[in-house]
């Protein structure tokens, strides 16, 4: 049992290790940094920008990341709007209400 919860841990781990920032800084990139420099080059339609932040984690950390911005992001527009989360997703999807 602990072997299995080891082995999944060891996974996580190595889905949010971070490669270090170019130019001599040291400090590995946050994955939530990588997250938000992604999106906000994507709305802002910069295919390079989106790229760079794109290496700077792993691909499953920057999913991880952009599924929890977009998460934060819905519920905090919910409550600014005094809407569901539900609905203010559905609505900028363009989905009809439920």
């Amino acid at each position: 049992m602990w072997g299995k919860v080891r082995k999944a841990g060891g996974r996580v781990a190595h889905a949010m290790r971070t490669e270090t920032k170019a130019g001599g800084d040291k400090r590995p990139h946050n994955l939530f940094e990588a997250a938000a420099a992604y999106v906000t080059a994507s709305a802002e339609d910069d295919q390079e920008r989106a790229d760079e932040a794109a290496g700077w984690v792993s691909p499953e950390a920057l999913s991880f990341g952009v599924n929890e911005l977009a998460g934060r992001a819905v519920v905090a527009l919910a409550r600014e709007r005094g809407e569901s989360p539900r609905t203010v997703a559905r609505e900028l999807l363009g989905l009809p209400a439920e």
